[in-house]
Formats: C-alpha cells, structure tokens, sequence
C-alpha cells in the first residue's frame, strides 16, 4: 500500500510517500501503529496525528486492504490539536453535495471574490452572503512575508462536498460555493471565498460563518507562514488558521 505525508508530517520524515507492506490483516490503527514505528520522526505530534484511508477520515477498526492509499498528516490549518477532537469522525454516509449549482474548487490561480459570488445569484433567492479570506501581514505581533498553502486534494475535493451537503441539511439555503487557493499567497491575496445565497439572509450569514469553522476543522489544506526570521506550518489553533 502507500502512504503519503502531508504539511508537517512530510517535513518530519523527509519524503511525500512511501510504500509499505504489512502482514496479516490489518486495521487502521495497527497500520499507522507501524508507520509511525517506522518513522519515529512523527511521535513528537502525539496524539494529535491525523490518518486517512482511501482519502477518508478512518475509524481505528477500519480494515485496511491491498492497494489502498493512506495518509499521514497533523491537524489542518485552524483545526484543534486537542487528542480528543483532532480526529474528525468518519461520515457514517458518503453523501455530498450533488445541487447542481454549487461548487467546490481548489484553483493555483488568484480568486475573483465577485466572480465567485455572482456564481451563487439566483432569481429566488433574497441575499447572498460572502465570506473572503486573505493573508494577513500580521500574526501574534510576527511579520508574515508570504504564505503557501497545500492540500490533500482529492480528500479535499471530497470533505469540501461533504461540508456542503451538511451546510444544506443545517440552513435553508439555495446555493453554495466554495474555492480555495493553494500554491503560494502574497499579503493580501484572498486564500478562500465562502459564497451562500439564500431566500432570507440570516440563513446565508449562518451557513457561511459555519462552513468556514468546518472548513478549518476538517479539509485536509495547511497553512505555512514564512517571516524573516523562519517559517512555521500552522496547525492546531483552535480556528486561526485560514484568513
């Protein structure tokens, strides 16, 4: 099977996969019981480590197969380093969002905030709420110079769908969009467009103010800021990660 590493768990061990051979019938917790016996790079994370399969969040008892595809990485920009949340559940569904009018995208290119909010603008609807994340110059009283910003992104395509769908079923609500950037932001760049329509504004305030929280506890995208002085990945921040 391989294994990849992301943010800084790639860093730790020096390399974005590997492939790894395991006997028996495996779970997911004993195979990342062996990735991490073989990398002991990656025990300064503790607990907070994070692990996937087959681009899903993965239960411990998860069985693990011939040819699948595991992932390695800390908590993604803005998520909690908590043991006991950094782990995102599992959906028990694989539901996503399926409205044809809404979109996911993770683009290298910068973001047109209006473009992306007119994308969302329908006859019926009443309001339109966008949220524009941008990197910001300033964090903790440290100059950022540049941000870069990377992504799991085939789980993250998936998780970006599945908090849609979960948007639909918390708001009454006709469309949402989402885009992300990826790749390197200079100050100021917008990182993220969060873009809801709805027939009553207070619908769309809330669902976008909560897609933005899901986002940051569980897309798999990180956050490396880079000051004059060093770099650092952000994770486990408790939401001031992303913007």
């Amino acid at each position: 099977m391989r294994v990849l590493f992301f943010g800084a768990a790639r860093d730790a061990v020096g390399q974005a996969e590997v492939d790894f051979v395991l006997p028996g019938s495996p779970t997911a917790e004993s195979a990342f019981a062996q990735v991490i016996k073989k990398f002991p790079e990656l025990a300064r994370f503790g607990r907070s480590l994070l692990f996937a399969v087959n681009q899903e969040y993965a239960r411990p008892d998860r069985e693990v197969h011939d040819g699948d595809e595991l992932a390695v990485f800390p908590p993604v920009s803005g998520g909690s380093s908590k043991a006991t949340d950094s782990q995102p559940e599992e959906p028990a569904t694989a539901d996503v969002s399926n409205n044809k009018h809404d979109f996911f995208e993770l683009t290298t290119n910068p973001i047109d905030v209006g473009s992306v909010a007119r994308r969302v603008v329908l006859p019926e609807c009443g309001a339109t709420v966008t949220l524009d994340g941008y990197a910001r110059e300033w964090t903790h009283g440290r100059r950022t110079l540049y941000l870069v910003y990377e992504a799991y992104e085939p789980m993250a395509q998936r998780e970006l769908k599945r908090l849609g769908a979960g948007a639909r079923e918390r708001f009454d609500i006709a469309d949402i969009g989402i885009v992300h950037r990826t790749g390197r932001l200079e100050i100021g760049e917008t990182s993220v467009v969060i873009a809801v329509s709805a027939p009553h504004r207070r619908a769309a305030f809330e669902a976008c103010e909560w897609a933005i929280k899901e986002l940051k506890r569980t897309v798999p995208i990180w956050k490396k800021e880079f000051f004059e002085d060093g770099e650092v990945w952000v994770e486990g921040e408790g939401g001031k990660g992303k913007g």
